[in-house]
This record gives C-alpha cells, sequence and structure tokens, in this order.
C-alpha cells in the first residue's frame, strides 16, 4: 500500500482512468466537494483503480480528487445525489471526506532540498492535523473520518518492531486520537504495543511535536518541516547523514507491532485476526492467471489416504500408565473423597466426588502438525514445479483428517499461496517455473504468519524445495535461525545436480529428483510426530 503521503500528491496526474459506469458517482460528488470544503474549483474523479494505488488521493495541481470506487462496489448501491447515501457507503464517503480535509487545509507544500526523510514525517503529521483542521470546522465529518482510519492504514506500516516504525504508527494512529478521530478505547492494544517498542519518555516527545501540528496553520510550511526535523532527533537520526527513510530490517519477522495493528483492523471488520490476515494474504499473493489447474488422478488420491494414514498412526503414540479417579471400586480408596460423596448424599445432592483411584493405561495427547513447504519456481527448479504442485494437494487432504494444518507456497520473483491453511482444494494448482529468485523472505514470513510457526504447543516444521541460490542469504540465514531457536525445524532439500547455498539450523538432504524431496518431506513430517 502505498505511503499515506501519497494521498496529498504534488505530482500533476495524468489522464483519469474512464469508466463511464461510474459518472453519475464523479459528477455527484463534484457537485458536494464545495460543501466540504469551501472551494468551487475542485473535480471528483470516481472509477476502480483511481488513487494512484492508494484508497483515495488529492492532486492540487490537477484541481482534482480521485477515490478509488472499490470502495464503493457497484454504481447502482444507491444514489449519490440523494443526501443519505453516505450512509450505504461509509468508508468511500470517509475517503472522500479526508480528501476534502487536505484541499481545504493542506495549504502548504514541501521546499525544495527537504531530506526525503524529514519530508515523509510531515506528510505523515499532515494527515492527524488535517482531519483535526476538517473536524473543528465541520464537526459532523468526524463520524466519516472515522471510516477511513482502517483504510489509510495497513499492516504493512509496521514490519519490525522498531522505534521509526513504532513512531510512524503512533503519527498515524495515536495522532488521531488527539485530533478527536479515534478514541483512546478504539486504538488501546496499538498505544500498548508502540508504548513498549518507544518507551513512555520517548512517545511523551513524540506528542507533544504532533499536538503542536494540530495547532499550525494551514499554509505554515516552515513549522511543518522544523517539527518533521525535532520528530528524526527524537529518534536518533540525522537526516544530513540519512537522507532516507530508514528501512526494514529484512531479517526480522513481524512483531507485536504488527499483531497490534492486524488485531485493530480485524476487530473494524468484524473478523478473527487470522481470519484478517488469511484474506490479506490470499489478496496480496493469489495464484496467476496463468497458472492452471487440473483435476486430481486417481494416484494422488490414493497417495492421500495413504499418507493421511501414516500421519494418524504416528499422532497415536504406545499407551502410557496413568491415574484415573472413578466413583465406582476397583481401586484405592481415597478417604476425603469419600467423605465428601456421603456428604453430597446427605444433603440431597448428586454426589460428584470421586472415593477410588485406579491405574488405567491412557494416550498421551495427540500433537498436531503445523508443516509448511515453500518450494522454488525459479527456471532452474523447472523440473520440480509438477511432482511439488502434486504434493501440495496431497498434504492438504493428509492432513484435514488429522487436524493438522499445512499450506504450500510458491516463491520466485513473488511469493504465492498455493494452498492455504486447513483447506482441501478440489484442484490441483499447477506452478510455473520462471524468472529468479526474489522472494524467499516474503515467503518464510508468510508461512510463519499462517502457520504460528514461532509459537510452542504443536509440531512446526519449515520445508523448503530449493538449489539455495537466493540473493539475500544473510537475512535469509537470520530469518531461519530465529524459526530454528523457537523450536521450528528447518528441512532444506536442495536438488543434487544444481550447485547452490547450505544455510546452517537447518537439516539439508541432497535429493535426485523430485519424488524424492516429496517423500522426504512426507517421512519428515511423520517422524516429527512419532518424536513428539
Amino acid at each position: 500500500m502505498p505511503h499515506p503521503s501519497a494521498h496529498r500528491s504534488t505530482a500533476a496526474g495524468g489522464a483519469p482512468i474512464s469508466d463511464p459506469g461510474w459518472l453519475t458517482w464523479s459528477d455527484a460528488w463534484t457537485r458536494h466537494l464545495p460543501t466540504l470544503t469551501g472551494r468551487h474549483d475542485l473535480t471528483v474523479h470516481v472509477a476502480p483503480g483511481a488513487g494512484g494505488g492508494a484508497p483515495a488521493r488529492f492532486l492540487p495541481r490537477a484541481y482534482r480528487v480521485e477515490v478509488d470506487a472499490t470502495y464503493i462496489g457497484a454504481p447502482e448501491i444507491t444514489d449519490p445525489f440523494k443526501a443519505g447515501h453516505k450512509k450505504a457507503v461509509p468508508t468511500a464517503y470517509g475517503l472522500l471526506v479526508h480528501e476534502a480535509a487536505h484541499a481545504a487545509h493542506s495549504r502548504w507544500d514541501t521546499p525544495a532540498g527537504t531530506p526525503p526523510v524529514v519530508a515523509g514525517v510531515a506528510d505523515m503529521l499532515e494527515e492527524s492535523r488535517a482531519e483535526n483542521r476538517q473536524r473543528a470546522r465541520r464537526r459532523g465529518d468526524r463520524r466519516w473520518l472515522r471510516h477511513t482510519v482502517t483504510a489509510l492504514v495497513h499492516p504493512g506500516d509496521a514490519p519490525v518492531d522498531d522505534a521509526w516504525h513504532a513512531a510512524h504508527l503512533a503519527g498515524l494512529l495515536l495522532a488521531r486520537i488527539d485530533a478527536r478521530i479515534v478514541t483512546a478505547k478504539d486504538i488501546k492494544g496499538v498505544r500498548s504495543a508502540v508504548t513498549t517498542v518507544l518507551g513512555r519518555a520517548t512517545l511523551r516527545q513524540l506528542r507533544d511535536i504532533w499536538r503542536h501540528a494540530h495547532t499550525v496553520d494551514d499554509t505554515d510550511a516552515a513549522t511543518m518541516i522544523d517539527l518533521a526535523w525535532r520528530w528524526c532527533r527524537v529518534l536518533g537520526i540525522d537526516p544530513h547523514r540519512q537522507p532516507q527513510p530508514p528501512r526494514p530490517d529484512l531479517g526480522e519477522f513481524a512483531g507485536r507491532l504488527a499483531q497490534a495493528l492486524i488485531d485493530y483492523l480485524a476487530h473494524d471488520l468484524g473478523l478473527t485476526p487470522a481470519q484478517y490476515a488469511e484474506q490479506q494474504i490470499a489478496s496480496a499473493h493469489g495464484a496467476p492467471t496463468s497458472w492452471t489447474r487440473r483435476a486430481p488422478t486417481d494416484a494422488e488420491r490414493a497417495a492421500a489416504r495413504l499418507l493421511a494414514a501414516r500421519l494418524r498412526r504416528a499422532r497415536t503414540h504406545i499407551p502410557e500408565p496413568d491415574l484415573r479417579p472413578s466413583a465406582v471400586p476397583p481401586g484405592r480408596l481415597r478417604t476425603r473423597h469419600a467423605i465428601t460423596a456421603k456428604a453430597q448424599i446427605a444433603a440431597g445432592s448428586i454426589p460428584t466426588a470421586t472415593p477410588w483411584q485406579r491405574r488405567t493405561q491412557t494416550p498421551p495427547p495427540k500433537p498436531t502438525l503445523h508443516l509448511g513447504v515453500l518450494v522454488d519456481t525459479s527456471g532452474s527448479m523447472r523440473s520440480y514445479a509438477a511432482p511439488m504442485s502434486s504434493a501440495g494437494w496431497i498434504l492438504a487432504h493428509a492432513a484435514a483428517t488429522n487436524r493438522s494444518a499445512t499450506t504450500m507456497i510458491g516463491f520466485g520473483e513473488r511469493a504465492t499461496v498455493l494452498v492455504p491453511p486447513r483447506q482441501q482444494p478440489t484442484q490441483v494448482l499447477q506452478m510455473s517455473a520462471l524468472g529468479g529468485t526474489t522472494a524467499f523472505l516474503d515467503a518464510v514470513k508468510i508461512a510463519d504468519q499462517l502457520l504460528n510457526l514461532r509459537q510452542p504447543g504443536r509440531v512446526r516444521m519449515l520445508a523448503v524445495v530449493s538449489d539455495g541460490d537466493l540473493p539475500d542469504l544473510e537475512p535469509a540465514q537470520r530469518l531461519i535461525t530465529t524459526l530454528h531457536r523457537a523450536g521450528c525445524a528447518v528441512l532444506w532439500l536442495r536438488p543434487a545436480d544444481l550447485a547452490g547455498h547450505t544455510f546452517n539450523h537447518t537439516t539439508t538432504l541432497h535429493v535426485d529428483n523430485p519424488i524424492q524431496a516429496v517423500d522426504a518431506i512426507a517421512d519428515a513430517a511423520v517422524t516429527a510426530l512419532e518424536q513428539a
């Protein structure tokens, strides 16, 4: 998702996307915009994909507001000329109000020569400042601005738990509390996560800055830039030496900041955090349209049944001796419980005490398996694409009957989720192996997000089918080491005929063909359950 500064672009912008079906909405909102802004020189353009990749944006030089029609749905959902139409599309109308706030109150431009990191902070501070001014001028707009907050933030705004991203999240959400757009109760979890990362003293200094920004005049660029410099100094950033905004460490998993943000966004949509995460991943990492689907073969169905039976046997260990309470003999009498049982009978109640204790053979709790399979889809791994596509279908169906969770993710120039967890696909999705390998880090993080590979309480394993010829070896190694130290086994299957890199903290096997790789993954899963 574009950075919030993309909502107020200084570029002239190209010709707006034309869609005749949405002309009525564009016309209606153009007529309505002077009511929101007090300006009569602006137009509104509504169309699918409008906004330049953001939900909406304001183009000052083009005198145009753009709103992505995706947030409306269909043109016929309501009549935009009627006053009550906003209730049918609260998020889309809120986006219009948000951009109207920029059109009415963001009347300053970043001075030439300002370091990008400073300009980015100033634009972030402008988000809550403009909304605060709009709410003060039109108090009823607060209702609609509240609906836009979840559309203007994204889990990608907090990819790691460092001071820069914690401060960024504070500027996007906590500042809106002081702007009286959201309440402290709304983002209680986000405040806690930000405070943990930054500390109370640092957060207090940042709050002083954004509260000062809320008092700045609409045309006072100098003060906004000065506040942005102060923000950088509080975080220990020297824009002269580090002019670009800090980038997240690729070798770190998302932490408490991202989780708190996901919890907030999921709650607003009425979803669980897991459901929200799965929706986001499915939207961003779905299969390309060029990948084909086919019906599973009889051999694949038989293989799924065989693997399911193996996993079922592996989950049932040899019974172990245990002591179990009983209401009737035989067994050892427990005097205290016997007295309690008599007292319950004398009182006329149904006895719940168990006076006897006997030895019995009980199976231990059955372990559950969380297995992620990452498959290299670069050109060098072309021969593995079809067999691993088949393996993804087999693993999903075998896991479904054993209360296990498995996912298969292809990684090449992008990460693609072939089989989401806890789903039984009716067809086999055929991967295509083309291009290079740049998305391994994304694939590992997606697998961790879908399967909770760093959390104890289950058998966890990550299997990677790749030659290991990756562009970011050092961050990749740190992700693998993090999983290893968290108790997640990492199995790396390398084609014996390809040169590549061997990672530490993995069990690396050299395989001669794709079928051997599939068998190794199945054997490792069964062995892991047996030894749990």
